[in-house]
């Protein structure tokens, strides 16, 4: 987690610098639409960009400007899928994930995008009509970092149905031990009192046998003589 930590600090600075050259990023995509005779319309997806820099790019900084664009998008979506097999519960920030490679997927209408505060990026565009052409544009990498983010934090923020299975786990643990205590001492115990019960049930059969059988001895009778009753 500290690794994929400290790779979203690095995806964040490359972000900050970006941001540094809005301009240029406009710029660029201002000339390369005109190149695509594409003016009409606003720039709505990434793959668009992509066209425009491999069709329709002849200036260098347009080049390196619209690449390092394409080239974070395309680091973050890599990040994102990532991030989501280091996922301990499968649907911790599950949903979440889905919603940043979504809207970092190259067919993505992007033109309904807006950054809202703290972000500043849509209110540094020149116009209404810049807003409208490239607002979802600049919109789409801190929107993204900003989902990215809540999933790491509810990834590193401990589950409460998991903290209960753990718990539950422990007294269920704690549980069957002592019953096995108290199943080890009640056996104890009854096998001492069955002892006693068979010694005590043996003692009272052998009196009872012995008093039949004195009671069937015939009754003493002088020698000599013979009564009749």
């Amino acid at each position: 987690m500290n690794e994929a930590k400290q790779t979203l600090k690095i995806l964040d600075q490359r972000y900050k610098l970006l941001k540094q050259q809005q301009v240029t990023l406009i710029t660029a995509l201002d000339r390369t639409r005109e190149n695509a005779h594409d003016q009409i319309k606003p720039v709505k997806t990434l793959a668009q960009v992509r066209n425009y820099l491999d069709n329709y790019c002849n200036n260098t900084t347009d080049k390196r400007i619209l690449s390092m664009f394409l080239d974070i998008c395309t680091d973050l979506n890599d990040y994102c899928v990532k991030l989501d097999g280091l996922q301990t519960d499968m649907r911790t920030a599950g949903g979440t994930l889905d919603e940043s490679t979504y809207l970092l997927s190259p067919n993505n209408d992007l033109s309904g995008l807006r950054a809202k505060y703290p972000h500043d990026v849509v209110n540094h565009l020149s116009c209404d009509e810049a807003k409208n052409f490239y607002g979802g544009v600049v919109s789409l990498i801190p929107i993204v970092l900003d989902i990215i983010r809540e999933a790491v934090y509810k990834m590193e923020k401990p589950q409460p149905h998991i903290q209960q299975l753990t718990d539950r786990a422990g007294q269920k643990n704690q549980s069957g031990a002592k019953a096995g205590e108290n199943v080890s001492l009640t056996t104890g115990t009854q096998t001492r009192v069955s002892q006693l019960d068979s010694s005590h049930q043996q003692h009272i059969r052998k009196s009872k046998n012995k008093g039949s059988l004195e009671s069937l001895k015939p009754a003493w009778r002088p020698t000599g003589r013979l009564y009749t009753s």
